[in-house]
């Protein structure tokens, strides 16, 4: 009570403070920024907002910042404004330059003579302005005429691309923007062909918008803008000469491996994005601190290359870690520490040796749960069985071939696990990193059943079926997009991912040469094989607002469903789903949630809730609080299910929670700790579900957890 009291109190003494206590006499704190456009409906703020020079960076979550309040606790310099957020002091001066820069922007799209000015609303110490934006005309681009060197081949190579030069500018809105994406294009496309002279400065247009309709003369010379001509140079096709290839002295590395990724080859016709496809090869090995892949022009019809590569470090470490206690006294730590050697085969072979545990225990009794895998990992640099030279994309897929063994003891039970997979990894279009794994299989083996767990077990078949010794064999596929490739992201980023497990089908086509248990299920060594079918899909977004490391609001979307058919009656325990934990339902230790409606399962000494379907959502406002620290608020809501025992009711059986986290961010690593407080728990009864905040801080109302990095 006495904390909740001092956040309180600290609370209103931050909000009855002024925001503008600071400023001088004629200054004012500019409360906010607006744009105002008129005469394109379909024109998108957007597009110049980020245009306006001085921008107000101190508005928090619906613009309020508590840490604006703090900066004004005090007129001198010292500690109140080290924590707080200074306001920010409106300069008419940059409301002027941003006039220019939007009105320049708008020149830039096309909206030609625009109309661009301020209006200010002041009430005390504040002010806001609006920016007023009237566009100006626009010109549809009607007529082409091309003028480019008319020798072959470059003509002929050119002119083959008219249609597409058509179709993208004819009857288009006329704007820089357009002709600049338009020389780029052709640009890299007739790079591509082989004019390694050729670039964007070649290109020079001029539009006619007299008479009534709008001509656009379309012009490639043979020399540069900034060049007379005299400096003329024809545009001829260039073939790739000399080709050699510099490494650091001391890293051995096989020659073949390098010949095979290189596909700018002596005697090949020039091309850009084959320089690209070599760089991006060559930069996926992830060995080189420095791939240079430079084109000197040796005469005039050929051009040498050179590649020179910069070794980097070959081996390392990475380690992780996550914490939870909840109110009850139980706590678990989760470490994950692993090796890894970039070369280990003087290929690019990956070699990743890895340790991670899981240790649950109560500090004032015997509970224990232990559980710790080990695993070793070797990733090829190649699509194992098929030549370089069948790949023509710039990354060539990886096999990888993983073997771990995990071991669990936990009051009820002990388990090992034994895992073997094979497969390939790599990058599609779009940068979509996809995992393909047409072998990967599981042997599972339970042994040391505590007495009151194995008549639990005989009483519930659902169970029974789901803690047996297994054997687990099939495919399985992972799709992941991240639009940022940063450890801790600076800015707007999205994700998805989505993974599929199909298990048990091929070796069902063999079941009339296998035998059965007591169940009826058919066996390979006196264990059944379990068959299934298993999604999970998963999409977020995080929106940064004011300062580049300021404000930002986070979401998740998680769903995932199993379906056991065939041979087995359930899904297989480490496939179920099971929600609660550092980076999920934040107010539950992880596996203590649902299913459904379900208290705990008093036949777990620690908790193991599971379920077959799982959904969840998360919403989370991240705020700076000061020098490298960050605070949180977030909510989330989810649960699992039995797909046998979905309830009607099925809202009411989403759990709830809220909670606040405090973040340490190092830009290289970030540290998290976070406070989660049940809001409304579907394993109460009818009238109870829902927690008063008198009970949140109570026991069995709230769990902490620690991580690093970002939950999602």
């Amino acid at each position: 009570m006495r904390k909740s009291f001092l956040l309180a109190a600290l609370c209103i003494l931050s909000i009855s403070c002024s925001t503008t206590r600071v400023l001088e006499d004629g200054q004012y704190r500019l409360e906010g920024n607006t744009v105002t456009v008129s005469g394109d409906p379909g024109f998108k703020e957007s597009e110049i907002s980020n245009y306006i020079r001085q921008d107000d960076e101190s508005g928090g979550l619906l613009g309020f910042n508590p840490f604006l309040y703090v900066y004004n606790w005090s007129r001198k310099d010292g500690l109140w404004h080290k924590l707080g957020t200074p306001p920010i002091v409106y300069d008419e001066a940059a409301a002027g330059t941003s006039i220019t820069n939007i009105s320049n922007r708008l020149k830039y799209l096309g909206y030609y003579d625009s109309k661009v000015d301020t209006a200010t609303v002041r009430h005390g110490k504040k002010i806001r302005v609006n920016y007023i934006v009237n566009l100006g005309e626009r010109y549809r681009i009607e007529d082409i005429v091309f003028e480019v060197p008319e020798y072959e081949p470059f003509a002929i190579d050119f002119y083959a691309d008219t249609a597409t030069v058509s179709k993208a500018l004819r009857g288009a809105f006329l704007s820089e923007q357009l002709l600049e994406q338009e020389t780029e294009r052709s640009a890299s496309r007739l790079r591509d062909l082989g004019y390694y002279s050729l670039s964007r400065n070649n290109y020079s247009f001029e539009a006619d918008t007299l008479g009534g309709r709008t001509l656009l003369k379309y012009r490639i010379r043979e020399f540069e803008r900034s060049q007379s001509e005299a400096s003329s140079v024809p545009l001829n096709k260039y073939t790739i000469g000399k080709v050699s290839i510099t490494l650091p002295e001391d890293l051995k590395f096989r020659k073949s491996v390098l010949k095979g990724l290189n596909t700018v080859k002596p005697g090949s016709v020039y091309s850009e994005s084959t320089v690209a496809t070599t760089y991006s090869r060559l930069s996926a090995l992830k060995l080189f601190s420095g791939v240079a892949v430079e084109m000197t022009q040796s005469d005039s019809s050929k051009v040498d290359c050179s590649i020179n590569l910069t070794r980097s470090p070959m081996q390392g470490f990475k380690v992780n870690l996550e914490g939870s206690s909840n109110s009850s006294g139980l706590m678990g730590i989760s470490p994950q520490v692993s090796y890894f050697h970039k070369n280990i085969f003087h290929g690019g072979e990956w070699l990743t040796l890895g340790f991670n545990g899981d240790f649950q225990f109560k500090l004032n009794d015997d509970t224990r749960a232990t559980e710790y895998g080990i695993s070793a990992g070797v990733s090829f640099p190649r699509f194992l069985g098929l030549p370089y030279k069948m790949f023509r994309r710039p990354v060539i897929p990886r096999t990888q071939i993983n073997v771990a063994f995990n071991h669990q003891n936990r009051p009820e039970y002990t388990r090992n696990i034994l895992s073997i997979s094979y497969g390939y990894s790599g990058t599609s279009k779009h940068n979509i990193t996809f995992q393909l794994s047409p072998l990967q299989v599981n042997f599972v083996k339970l042994y040391g059943l505590d007495a009151a767990f194995s008549k639990t077990l005989s009483n519930n078949p659902y169970m029974r079926y789901a803690y047996q010794d297994h054997l687990d064999a099939g495919v399985g596929a992972v799709l992941y997009f991240n639009s940022s490739s940063e450890i801790v992201p600076k800015g707007d980023y999205h994700f998805r991912r989505l993974s599929i497990d199909l298990s048990g089908n091929v070796l069902s086509l063999f079941n009339k040469w296998m035998g059965t248990n007591k169940d009826g299920s058919y066996c390979i060594g006196g264990s059944p094989y379990a068959q299934y079918i298993r999604g999970e899909y998963s999409f977020g977004r995080t929106w940064r607002f004011g300062s580049k490391d300021g404000n930002a609001i986070a979401t998740r979307f998680l769903a995932g469903a199993g379906y056991a058919y065939g041979n087995s009656s359930a899904l297989p325990f480490e496939k179920q789903f099971y929600a609660g934990g550092a980076s999920s339902m934040r107010g539950w230790q992880a596996r203590a949630v649902g299913p459904g409606f379900s208290v705990m399962n008093d036949a777990f000494i620690i908790p193991s809730q599971t379920g077959d379907m799982k959904l969840e959502a998360n919403l989370e406002y991240r705020f700076k609080v000061f020098w490298k620290l960050e605070g949180a608020l977030f909510t989330d809501v989810g649960n699992v299910w039995n797909l046998l025992e979905i309830p009607k009711d099925f809202i009411s059986s989403l759990a709830a929670d809220w909670g606040t986290g405090l973040r340490l961010n190092l830009d290289f690593i970030l540290l998290r700790i976070d406070f989660g407080m049940k809001l409304y728990d579907p394993s109460r009864t009818a009238g109870e579900r829902f927690l008063n905040p008198g009970r949140w801080l109570s026991r069995g109302g709230n769990a902490f957890h620690f991580g690093i990095g970002y939950p999602f």
